[in-house]
């Protein structure tokens, strides 16, 4: 309402100088509300078209940022349980792919100032903040954290795939969200149906002025307001990353969610090597071949045949 309230107030203001300069002249118009009722029919199906529009484009960036909450736990899940045990390897990783959605959110929104990301990660803010691409420059971390992990020996090579995997994914959400961001509706559609919509509002009180006399700014303003919300409501969908927007997605509450999720996990998901007792904690050489047991001698007492059960 704050939004097109003045223009509004502007098209009434219009009906009451139609409404003033008629009582004054005492001219009829000679003007029907026919065939007003069709256009606005028209103009109203414009609109929601236009409506529907900017909706497909904010529920596919949901969509999206839904993916990005699911690969971001399955990457930390992935790299807890799977990736070294060194606890200054955790910390960093759970720290790069915790601040990830953050630093996605402040990308979209064309933000530099990274003020509070600086509790997370501390001394590597300004780099962040100085990368050509800062959802990118956190993406690498990750991979440079998996690649050191496999390289080491500590991490399976089957889960590294995973996990690069599920990386990949993350970029690919967000180059999704800045093609939304860096492709609005054509501007031409818009600007034609707003000129139709001044025109149909301006030439209104001439329609109105022989029926209703002095009620005339009223009757106006009540067929602006809604038609002026829908085009409002149109411009507002179609960036939904922009807190400039009154319909722009909760981006803080998701990201600082994703965090928590990822910091919890970190307390509670141990490496499957911490809960056996007395196993080897030594790289893994895949290049050693397995140790070959021997197969016990069977005892000529024992028999080959299938149990009787075994057909059914």
């Amino acid at each position: 309402m704050p939004l097109v309230l003045r223009r509004v107030a502007i098209f009434g203001g219009i009906g009451l100088a139609c409404w003033l300069i008629d009582s004054m002249v005492h001219y009829e118009t000679g003007m029907t509300i026919t065939p007003f009722e069709f256009v606005g029919v028209v103009l109203g199906l414009l609109l929601v078209l236009r409506t529907n529009s900017g909706y497909d484009r904010w529920y596919e960036a949901r969509k999206l940022w839904g993916g990005i909450v699911n690969q971001s736990r399955n990457i930390a899940v992935l790299g807890l349980t799977y990736g070294p045990r060194d606890e200054k390897w955790r910390r960093e990783f759970i720290k790069w792919t915790s601040a990830f959605p953050h630093i996605v959110r402040h990308s979209l929104r064309g933000e530099r100032e990274l003020d509070d990301l600086y509790e997370k990660l501390g001394e590597d803010t300004p780099k962040v903040a100085s990368a050509q691409h800062m959802p990118l420059y956190a993406s690498s971390r990750v991979a440079r954290l998996l690649s050191e992990a496999v390289r080491s020996g500590q991490m399976d090579p089957f889960a590294f795939h995973q996990a690069e995997r599920e990386r990949a994914s993350l970029i690919d959400h967000v180059g999704a969200c800045e093609r939304i961001l860096a492709t609005p509706l054509a501007s031409a559609f818009s600007i034609e149906i707003r000129r139709y919509l001044f025109l149909y509002l301006g030439m209104l009180p001439l329609a109105l002025i022989d029926k209703v006399g002095a009620v005339t700014p009223l009757f106006t303003m009540l067929v602006a307001y809604p038609l002026l919300s829908l085009d409002q409501i149109g411009v507002d969908l179609q960036n939904p990353f922009s807190k400039l927007r009154l319909s722009h997605l909760p981006l803080d509450d998701i990201s600082l969610a994703i965090e928590n999720n990822l910091l919890a996990i970190a307390d509670h998901v141990q490496h499957p090597l911490a809960e056996s007792d007395g196993a080897s904690h030594e790289p893994i050489d895949r290049r050693r071949p397995l140790p070959i047991r021997p197969t016990p001698a069977r005892s000529p007492a024992t028999s080959t045949a299938l149990p009787a059960y075994a057909d059914n």
